[in-house]
């Protein structure tokens, strides 16, 4: 936990297909009576607010959604009860306790700007332009977090991030996927030309970010998170394959960017995101730690360093662990 912090964190979680609470197992311990887990679905409003009651809640940061894309593509259902219904219920539960409340910070995404055209940066005044479910409904829940605040005077701050990437991202995503795939001479699927830009955010100094947005922000106000790391698909992959080639090569001597297969490109498929984050570095004087190059380095080595990791969480075992622990 952040130094100076001193309080309690309940995380709660629905533990859908990626969740994982192995992937925190070690903070009850180095905190004990600091961290507690509750198994529970933001859309259940009645679990909810005896959580509220229980843990005496004053603060919200609020991370729970659905976010793959693709995901959101096939279906949308459950995108729009968790992000949308689930802020909702969050929201009321914030006014039911307002007397206490401190604050309720919404994580939200860039691409909720939609695709910008070769030139330019998204900014907190670029207008919403969703081109996705997903991203749809990312946008409906951002605009209900400030109207709750221009309504009712929740005391709140929203931050849009780019793409964060780093350890424990579950394998779906692009660059464990690529990375892992890498590692067993598997095929590396690429979305169309591989042309399409994104800007990448190493994990942590996204966490750093929320942690001064949170302490330091201004209520009210949006906070754009970004990695100052754009780049094509393809180069981002063609570098994972360079990196990978260096550490560890494969048996038969290929280089890993004969691995890349281009594949069919998704709907509605944004070309490019970009995210000017000028507003949190001069209000908060927050920077990326991270370039991306030492971010990927870092990335690619913890997944070589955990691979029972990768074993239990491809294989479901994971998902058993959880069932025992939790129902």
């Amino acid at each position: 936990m952040e130094s100076g912090f001193s309080g309690r964190v309940v995380n709660v979680d629905k533990l859908t297909y990626a969740g994982n609470p192995e992937n925190l197992s070690d903070i009850a311990k180095w905190f004990p009576g600091r961290y507690v887990f509750v198994k529970a679905d933001i859309g259940d409003r009645d679990t909810m607010a005896r959580i509220f009651s229980d843990y005496d809640i004053d603060t919200v940061c609020h991370f729970a959604a659905e976010s793959h894309v693709d995901r959101s593509i096939v279906g949308p259902d459950a995108f729009i009860q968790t992000n949308i219904v689930g802020t909702f219920n969050l929201l009321e539960l914030a006014r039911d306790n307002e007397d206490r409340l401190e604050l309720f910070h919404h994580i939200s995404t860039d691409e909720v700007f939609g695709s910008l055209g070769q030139d330019g940066f998204f900014t907190e005044e670029t207008p919403y332009k969703p081109n996705s479910p997903y991203s749809a409904s990312k946008a409906a829940s951002d605009h209900l977090v400030r109207a709750y605040h221009k309504t009712y005077g929740l005391p709140i701050t929203v931050s849009n991030c780019s793409n964060n990437y780093g350890p424990f991202q579950f394998p779906e995503k692009l660059l464990p996927l690529v990375i892992l795939n890498a590692l067993e001479g598997k095929p590396l699927p690429v979305y169309g030309d591989g042309k399409h830009v994104r800007d990448w955010l190493y994990v942590e100094d996204h966490c750093r970010a929320i942690w001064a947005i949170m302490k330091h922000g201004t209520r009210g106000e949006t906070y754009n998170v970004g990695g100052n790391t754009e780049m094509e698909n393809i180069a981002m992959v063609e570098m994972i394959c360079d990196i990978l080639d260096s550490l560890q090569g494969l048996k038969d001597g290929r280089p890993r960017r004969d691995l890349i297969t281009f594949v069919k490109d998704r709907p509605g498929h944004d070309r490019r995101y970009a995210i000017d984050c000028t507003k949190l570095k001069q209000a908060l004087g927050w920077t990326p730690h991270e370039s991306l190059e030492s971010g990927i380095v870092k990335t690619i080595q913890w997944y070589l360093d955990n691979q029972e990791w990768v074993t239990r969480v491809r294989s479901g075992e994971y998902k058993a662990w959880m069932a025992e622990h939790y129902g």
